[in-house]
């Protein structure tokens, strides 16, 4: 599964709408075939693993990252198509929760005699997807939010200088993360202050504005995220005020805060987002990891949801 794992991340990034699966076939104990989902969501990843293995499927054993879909789309369905190659055993990380798969396809496998197993390797497969898993159970693009602090909170100086506030090994992982989103969603004054390139960016976005630069999409609102097409997870990076506005609308799903060893005293990495009181701040976030990059250091928090 650590393979059919490894795979289905590379994707990331490349596959909305449809999810970056893994999967590996094995045969007396030799991988046989390899598949990811491939770019804008085909083909399949379990159809590329049986492509790879060609005639030497029968009996074979297919270790996938989500639940083989049970629907005919552009192509055959997985399930039908893992039927009719004789695979005896399919190991899924997660069920597919969108409403035309959602146990269906473990139905389909079952039926026809093949053997199934879930749950090895299921957090790490759920964290992989978590864009097209939020789409499916909220609606809406699975939305991190990176901030570039000082020790003190500060995203620039009182002037409004931020470049660099942390170093070169930071920067690189900003670009890596911004490389596993679907789109890249930027604040107004960020934008005309900084003009970011975003270069690592597939699609580029700014909030709240009436016009963007050649190749930049507009997202009037928060809440406009729900509408956007192919787009299952969002990279916002600021300024204090998107920041803010997708904080207020309850939207973010993780933090990304990376901290330069330095004081600033001046402007705060985030606005004012309607905190009713101190207590209301509690409870809302959960560490769930950092590491060091160089002198600075990256702080990953997740939202706690009911």
């Amino acid at each position: 599964m650590d393979a059919a794992l490894a795979l289905g991340e590379a994707a990331r990034g490349t596959t909305a709408p449809n999810p970056n699966v893994g999967a590996v076939l094995v045969k007396d104990g030799a991988i046989i075939g390899r598949g990811a989902t491939g770019p804008g969501g085909r083909p399949h990843a379990e159809a590329v693993a049986l492509t790879e293995a060609g005639e030497a499927t029968r009996g074979a054993t297919l270790f996938v990252t989500l639940e083989p879909c049970a629907e005919p789309g552009r192509g055959p369905a997985c399930a039908d198509a893992l039927v009719t190659a004789g695979i005896a055993r399919v190991v899924a990380a997660i069920g597919d929760p969108h409403p035309r798969v959602n146990g269906a396809g473990f139905v389909k496998l079952l039926a026809a005699g093949i053997s199934v197993e879930t749950g090895p390797g299921a957090d790490a497969a759920a964290r992989s997807m978590e864009g097209f898993l939020t789409r499916q159970r909220s609606g809406r693009p699975f939305v991190t939010l990176k901030l570039a602090l000082s020790i003190d909170g500060c995203l620039a100086t009182s002037s409004g200088e931020s470049k660099w506030i942390t170093g070169g090994e930071a920067r690189a992982d900003v670009h890596r993360e911004r490389a596993r989103a679907d789109m890249v969603l930027v604040g107004r004054g960020t934008l005309d202050a900084d003009a970011p390139r975003l270069e690592t960016a597939r699609r580029k976005a700014v909030l709240t504005s009436e016009a963007a630069p050649v190749g930049w999409e507009i997202v009037k609102e928060p809440e406009a995220i729900a509408r956007l097409e192919a787009v299952d997870s969002i990279l916002l990076e600021g300024g204090a005020g998107a920041a803010a506005a997708f904080l207020a609308a309850d939207l973010v799903d993780r933090l990304l805060v990376y901290r330069a060893p330095i004081l600033l005293g001046g402007r705060p990495g985030v606005g004012d987002f309607g905190l009713a009181s101190l207590a209301a701040a509690h409870g809302r976030w959960r560490r769930s990891g950092t590491r060091p990059l160089g002198a600075d250091m990256v702080e990953i928090y997740e939202r706690v949801r009911p």
